[in-house]
C-alpha cells in the first residue's frame, strides 16, 4: 500500500471538531506511549513481546501521523520520501557506528 493511499483511507475514520490537530497530537503521544510500554515490559519485566500487539500499536501511531499530515495538507508519501532523503544524507553508506 502506498502512503498516500493509506492516508486517504485512514482519513475516512477521522472524527472531531476544530481541534482535530490537538486531538491527533495527543493521540499520537498516547499511542506512542502504549508502544513504548510494550517494549518496556519486554525489556524490564520479562514479558513476551507480542507481534500482533506491536502491529496494532504501530498502526495506531501511523493513523495519527497520517491525520496530522492530512490536517496540514501534506501528502504522506512526501513525509516518507523526505525522511529517506534525510537518512541517505546522514548515512550515505548505511548506518555504521564508526561514522
Amino acid at each position: 500500500m502506498e502512503f498516500n493511499d493509506y492516508q486517504e483511507k485512514a482519513n475516512r475514520t477521522l472524527y472531531g471538531n476544530e481541534q482535530v490537530l490537538t486531538n491527533c497530537a495527543l493521540g499520537l503521544s498516547g499511542e506512542s506511549g502504549q508502544l513504548v510500554d510494550l517494549i518496556k515490559d519486554y525489556t524490564f519485566k520479562g514479558k513476551k513481546l507480542d507481534r500482533q500487539d506491536m502491529i496494532h500499536e504501530m498502526g495506531d501511531v501511523l493513523w495519527y501521523l497520517s491525520q496530522i499530515a492530512q490536517w496540514a495538507d501534506i501528502p504522506f508519501d512526501e513525509v516518507a520520501q523526505d525522511n529517506i532523503v534525510t537518512l541517505n544524507k546522514r548515512y550515505p553508506h548505511g548506518y555504521s557506528p564508526t561514522e
